[in-house]
């Protein structure tokens, strides 16, 4: 039932009018209505966004739901251990830009149906703030600092125990950027590190959130995009981390339409 229930969700958000002016996809800051699809390998991913008017000419702002994962046994390439048909996890990002200091504020939820060391399902729920740089030639970089909350579900206890049911686990920080290298008009490629700690929680938590004996880790996301028209282009994402070799990491092609 779970992939119909957010499927659902999705429909009402593909019903969009066209904005009037073309952005910049290229833009880790643009705020734009848009759809996507990627083919993973560990199933479909599904992406719709849909910008709206805050009321201030010097802000923009959208809401960005995506579904990850879905009918990974039939169409993923993974291992049956690393797939599933139903979803694999699902995100929403509300993203606020003001344009004149080119600054960003982002509220990014992350749900994970699979389980880990911590809990049976999980919850990321992070608030984070962005500042773009002064761009040096074709290059652009993008810091950004945020903290956030875990949430789990049927979580472990630090005696081994189950505790049945929704409960904070603890929080977290994180330390990132984004970064864009333009090698054309068309065509350019983005390097996304994250580094995250736990902050605060049980010591369960605290010390395996990230893996066996993990407290911290950084992440790396590697993407090659190409502009196909001013409203469509195709990327190819990489996603890993210090555990996890470029190769054993998550791969995708991503279409994605500015409505």
């Amino acid at each position: 039932m779970k992939p119909l229930i957010f499927l659902l969700l999705l429909t009402p958000m593909l019903v969009l009018a066209n904005d009037d002016e073309v952005q910049d996809m290229s833009d880790p800051l643009a705020v734009y209505t848009q759809a996507g699809v990627g083919v993973t390998d560990k199933g479909v991913n599904f992406k719709v966004g849909q910008s709206y008017d805050t009321g201030n000419e010097q802000t923009a702002a959208m809401n960005i739901i995506e579904t990850k994962g879905l009918l990974g046994d039939t169409l993923g390439w993974r291992s049956d251990m690393r797939t599933s048909q139903s979803l694999d996890s699902f995100r929403f990002r509300n993203f606020n830009v003001t344009l004149p200091k080119g600054q960003a504020k982002q509220l990014d939820i992350n749900y994970n149906f699979r389980g880990s060391l911590v809990a049976d399902e999980s919850a990321d729920i992070s608030y984070s703030f962005i500042q773009a740089l002064p761009a040096h030639g074709a290059l652009s970089f993008y810091p950004l600092a945020g903290v956030g909350l875990s949430v789990g579900k049927d979580r472990v206890q630090s005696d081994g125990g189950i505790d049945d049911g929704y409960a904070l686990m603890g929080s977290y920080g994180l330390l990132g950027m984004y970064s864009k290298w333009a090698i054309s008009d068309n065509i350019w490629v983005n390097y996304n590190p994250f580094w995250l700690t736990t902050l605060t929680g049980s010591s369960q938590y605290r010390d395996n959130y990230y893996g066996a004996q993990e407290s911290t880790l950084l992440t790396h996301e590697f993407a090659l995009s190409y502009q196909l028209t001013p409203r469509m282009n195709l990327r190819y994402f990489a996603n890993w981390n210090e555990n996890t070799d470029f190769f054993a990491g998550d791969h995708r092609l991503e279409f994605n339409y500015q409505l």
